[in-house]
């Protein structure tokens, strides 16, 4: 499991760096919401990996802090919506893509290297699994999104996805809560 944890810690904190240089550059809500998104994920499996000595009550503890972390990517999409939809320019839609399809890559690869551990270890690996399947699936959304803005030149597609994006993650925060909520009564 510490490996398994460590590689996947290792590929969020590197496409972090990718995604939102291309962010930036093209001006994406989306791409912001993901690439933030990579840095949670990074931060949830280093916390994870310092968390698997922890005691049970603890690592309830822990997942509840999970579920918060897990809620910081959406608060910055919406940030970014906010500022986008007063300045809807369209993201370039091949750099959008392109980017979305290496962070697909990304997580499939992680989500496989943690499919085994996602009920093995309570709220911690839950949310470990959780947050690199929803990552997935928002880079197939992020890559129909820049064929999306290529028909239609338009930043919505690119705004909607970003705060779907938002919304998915505000949905694992609440799942990983409920897991490491049973689990501390467990404990108790």
């Amino acid at each position: 499991m510490r490996r398994a944890v460590t590689i996947v810690a290792a590929l969020n904190l590197g496409y972090f760096g990718v995604e939102f240089a291309v962010a930036l550059e093209i001006g994406s809500v989306s791409l912001i919401a993901d690439s933030v998104d990579f840095l949670e994920d990074a931060s949830i499996n280093l916390l994870i990996l310092l968390a698997l000595g922890f005691t049970p009550r603890a690592q309830a503890r822990a997942g509840m802090a999970l579920a918060a972390i897990i809620l910081i990517p959406g608060l910055a999409t919406l940030w970014m919506a906010w500022a986008k939809f007063w300045t809807p320019v369209a993201p370039a839609p091949v750099a959008l893509s392109l980017a979305g399809a290496g962070a697909l890559a990304v997580n499939v690869t992680c989500a496989l290297i943690l499919a085994r551990f996602r009920s093995a270890g309570g709220s911690l690996t839950k949310a470990a699994f959780l947050s690199a399947r929803n990552d997935a699936i928002a880079n197939v959304a992020i890559i129909g999104t820049g064929l999306a803005t290529a028909l239609t030149l338009s930043a919505w597609p690119d705004l909607i996805v970003g705060l779907a994006i938002a919304a998915m993650n505000a949905d694992a925060a609440r799942e990983v809560w409920q897991a490491a909520r049973e689990e501390a009564r467990a404990a108790a």
